[in-house]
């Protein structure tokens, strides 16, 4: 026979609090607990082998402890960064980071396995929802909850969101390689539908017009493929932009492979500057983004619950020449 799983009034006796005073210790009330009553009854409850039944306090209350973070391809590292500023802020709160990926960006099916992530979650009562998944151009948002959601890039402009320069992040990068005497580009970009990759594109461009746009999978392999054929055909660009630093990364693979030294013959550069762009070689220009910080901040806006448009706030980008493009 199994053994009976303690009771919180049981948790409560032990701890010497009362009932009411257990249950917020331990179900995240927003009223304040003493830091030393916390203490005795989370001991207690260990103690005892307590277990909280989250789902039954979540009907109960209409929400629970848990916030959700929905993001691509979590193996990305820029969804990674993200990821980890939200589980930041949520650790601060002693709260709870569940998190949904629906995986590299492949056209339609991205935008179901992105809607029925949050469709699940509306059946969780999500504390808040942060959404940082690869935003399509129109897609619709009616599976998100009506608040304590922050988007993260646009492309929900119903919703507060934080704005990531991305457009203005490009134009940046693109007015300092002319500066350095480059003059003929190639983009690589990712599917056209998608947000992000629309607005580097159109930023890059506001500055050098001429640039030829190659679209590709947004992924590395992607990158590689796209730049092996652009190679193939004979094209010989000064400067390859991708518009992120993990298909420059495939960029440079196929420079290689082709031999021709990345930096050196066709510069490269990307849009993110994800921790390991510094580390290859060439160091890789790019753009950065406070990817992190706009994690946390996101998560703040959503539990904020001032989460309509009006709320929105904007990410900064910086333009990091580094040497895989130097001076022509």
């Amino acid at each position: 026979m199994n053994e009976r799983a303690p009771t919180l009034s049981e948790v409560a006796e032990h701890a010497g609090v009362s009932l009411a005073t257990a249950s917020r210790a331990l179900n995240g009330s927003t009223r304040t607990v003493n830091p030393e009553l916390r203490e005795r009854v989370l001991a207690s409850a260990v103690a005892l082998g307590y277990s909280a039944n989250l789902q039954a306090q979540a009907v109960a209350r209409g929400t629970s402890n848990v916030v959700a973070l929905v993001v691509g391809d979590i193996a990305d590292p820029y969804f990674a960064a993200i990821a980890s500023g939200v589980v930041r802020v949520a650790d601060e709160r002693g709260l709870v980071v569940t998190i949904s990926a629906t995986g590299p960006y492949v056209g339609d099916a991205s935008v179901e396995r992105e809607k029925s992530a949050l469709t699940a979650l509306r059946g969780q009562r999500p504390r808040a929802v942060v959404l940082a998944s690869s935003r399509v151009v129109g897609a619709p948002t009616s599976e998100l909850p009506s608040r304590r959601v922050a988007v993260i890039g646009g492309g929900a402009s119903e919703f507060a969101t934080i704005d990531v320069d991305n457009r203005g992040g490009a134009a940046a990068l693109a007015t300092e390689l002319r500066a350095l005497g480059y003059r003929d580009f190639a983009i690589l970009a990712g599917p056209e539908e998608l947000v992000t990759v629309r607005d580097r594109v159109e930023g890059f461009r506001s500055v050098v017009p001429s640039s030829s746009v190659i679209h590709a999978e947004f992924s590395r392999e992607g990158a590689e493929r796209a730049t092996a054929d652009l190679l193939a055909s004979g094209e010989r660009p000064e400067c390859i932009f991708a518009v992120s630093d993990v298909m420059a990364l495939g960029v440079m693979a196929a420079l290689r492979k082709a031999g021709i030294a990345p930096g050196t013959e066709i510069a490269v550069a990307g849009f993110d500057d994800i921790p390991l762009v510094a580390d290859v070689t060439p160091a890789l220009t790019s753009v950065a983004l406070p990817l992190a910080d706009i994690g946390a901040r996101a998560l703040d806006l959503a539990l904020s619950g001032h989460t309509d448009a009006s709320a929105s706030t904007a990410a900064a980008a910086q333009v990091r020449l580094r040497a895989s493009t130097p001076r022509r």
